[in-house]
């Protein structure tokens, strides 16, 4: 076996038991040190196929920004764990049973799964050789040149959900008070300070 080779089983096997504990583990601070695990593990996945710049984006984004910000947010929310867990348990039936339904699917795929003829061809000719193009130059004329229209399209569904997302959850609570940016900016000074003169003992 060769290190690559070994390099690849570990990196695969870190993937598969984070995922798994991911879901399987108790504590939900523990399932999303697991989370890190498993994306930690499918990067170097990633850089064992040469594509070293979709890896980074992995580790950055998504374990420096997104898993962080999960363990933040599990760990500053005050989450009554016992009663998710019990109705969880309410549909485990249900899942159980969409969970067999998957497996049975995936085992028929794979059971008939075929490559096409020109598969491998086709798929070495999306991008060019490593000596023309490095896999992030490659990446780039991709997206900006044969699919910059699908690739904007997808930014502008994200941006219409991240303002329903703000639309939704707006609330605004009476006897909160806010802050007026145009009335501070359009205030008067002369009006903005009273001098009061206080008399020794008389008090305001």
């Amino acid at each position: 076996m060769s290190v690559a080779d070994f390099a690849f089983y570990l990196f695969a096997m870190t993937t598969v038991v984070g995922g798994f504990f991911t879901v399987m583990a108790r504590n939900p601070v523990h399932s999303v040190l697991w989370l890190i695990t498993a994306f930690i593990g499918a990067t170097g996945l990633f850089v064992l196929l040469g594509a070293e710049f979709v890896a980074m984006l992995l580790m950055i984004v998504y374990v420096g920004a997104v898993a962080v910000l999960f363990l933040f947010v599990v760990m500053m929310l005050d989450v009554d764990f016992a009663a998710l867990k019990a109705e969880m348990s309410k549909s485990l039936p249900l899942a159980l049973l969409i969970g067999v339904i998957l497996l049975m699917e995936l085992g028929t795929i794979f059971g008939v799964w075929q490559f096409a003829d020109g598969a491998e061809a086709a798929r070495a000719a999306v991008t060019p050789a490593l000596d023309v193009a490095h896999n992030t130059e490659a990446l780039g004329q991709i997206l900006y040149t044969q699919y910059i229209l699908l690739f904007q399209l997808a930014g502008l569904i994200l941006l219409v959900a991240m303002i329903g997302a703000i639309v939704l959850t707006l609330r605004h609570r009476t006897n909160v008070k806010r802050q007026n940016v145009m009335a501070q900016m359009h205030r008067d000074p002369a009006k903005a300070m009273e001098i009061i003169d206080v008399k020794p003992g008389q008090g305001l």
